[in-house]
């Protein structure tokens, strides 16, 4: 695979790469580039996981070696399940399962927790290096990638430290690619700029979209508007089952317009789905339709699918079956995975019912 190829894999289906120029001369200097993806460990795993295991799974296909980090002291300061640590890392051992299920190579992929590195006197002495090159305005913007806003960080000073400790990871780590959803873009450039200040290598910033949620919401805001277990009504998990997702797609907003009657262009969550999950894991889209309504059909692009659709020779219908079929279809390994390794998740399931109990 030369350099082209593997840009061209490292790059589709994403938002954002800061910079173009920083990956190619990565790709083209370095045998074994190495990147690192971080996670708050807190709760069932929903679809936007498997955009991300793809590109995983694209960086480990271009010759990356990968580090998925559980960021376990982070979620702590975040709040997350109960604020209690050992429910975090119970977490983590069922989402490390849930990533082997979606098809993430075990052999290019190393799992690291933040308390490995929380451990080192050198990582906080990069920390306090971070620290004194960030203002402080600086981090409270940051603090919108753990879901909290600017003033939040007045209720407890623990939140202060979360984007320096992330871009801390980042340098720690000594990745050559921070990866994460667009959602994480401001700890990555807050990471660049520590960079540029400290002379220390700057990581290349890569970001996926984030999928939005199945009832649609405020296009121009992404994050506001994005798949998350907060939102049920919303949100498929990866262990849904086929009825599950069935009866999800039948209220799922669907516009048959590209643009709306001012203009914007309109996210339509179902064909997203299309075009981030179903057609690069299986390929295609195939419609198993009626012969009165055109007959089955499939389509080996997104591109194809988005002109039937939006020329009326695919119905909203029609589109949400093919869907139906394409996600039970896509998740398959994952059901047949935990019917072989119940263990991990069976015992994140007695952590959630006990913190629903406290409630």
């Amino acid at each position: 695979m030369n350099v082209d190829e593997k840009l061209a894999l490292v790059t589709r289906n994403t938002e954002e790469l800061v910079t173009e120029e920083e990956l190619r001369a990565l790709l083209t200097e370095k045998k074994e580039p190495t990147a690192y993806i971080g996670f708050e460990p807190s709760g069932t795993v929903h679809l936007g996981w498997v955009l991300v295991a793809q590109k995983i799974r694209d960086l480990c296909d271009a010759g990356f070696k990968v580090t998925i980090f559980w960021a376990d002291w982070h979620a702590y300061i975040n709040d997350k399940l109960g604020g209690n640590i050992e429910n975090i890392r119970t977490c983590a051992r069922y989402m490390q399962d849930c990533f082997i299920a979606l098809g993430v190579p075990e052999d290019r992929v190393e799992f690291k927790y933040a308390s490995e590195l929380c451990s080192e006197i050198e990582y906080w002495e990069k920390v306090i290096k971070v620290a004194k090159v960030t203002s402080l305005s600086r981090v409270k913007r940051a603090m919108t990638i753990m879901g909290r806003s600017e003033d939040e960080a007045e209720v407890d000073a623990s939140k202060v430290l979360y984007p320096i400790l992330q871009a801390t990871d980042i340098f720690f780590l000594n990745c050559d690619v921070a990866y994460a959803g667009i959602d994480q873009r401001r700890a990555h450039m807050l990471a660049r700029d520590a960079a540029d200040k400290l002379g220390w290598k700057k990581p290349v910033a890569l970001h996926t979209p984030l999928l939005p949620g199945l009832k649609g919401g405020n296009r121009m805001d992404p994050i506001e508007n994005k798949m998350s277990k907060s939102k049920p009504e919303g949100n498929i998990t990866i262990h849904d089952t086929k009825e599950d997702i069935a009866k999800k797609m039948k209220k799922a907003y669907c516009p048959m317009d590209k643009l709306d009657a001012e203009g914007n262009e309109e996210v339509n969550p179902v064909l997203m789905l299309c075009k981030y999950i179903i057609i690069p894991r299986n390929g295609c889209l195939f419609v198993d339709r009626p012969e009165q309504y055109g007959g089955p059909v499939t389509y080996n692009s997104y591109e194809e699918l988005e002109e039937a659709y939006f020329s009326k020779q695919l119905s909203p219908f029609d589109l949400k079956t093919g869907v139906t079929d394409g996600m039970a279809k896509t998740l398959e390994p994952v059901a047949k995975y935990f019917e072989a390794h119940p263990e991990n998740r069976e015992a994140l399931q007695k952590v959630l019912a006990s913190l629903t109990k406290l409630r």
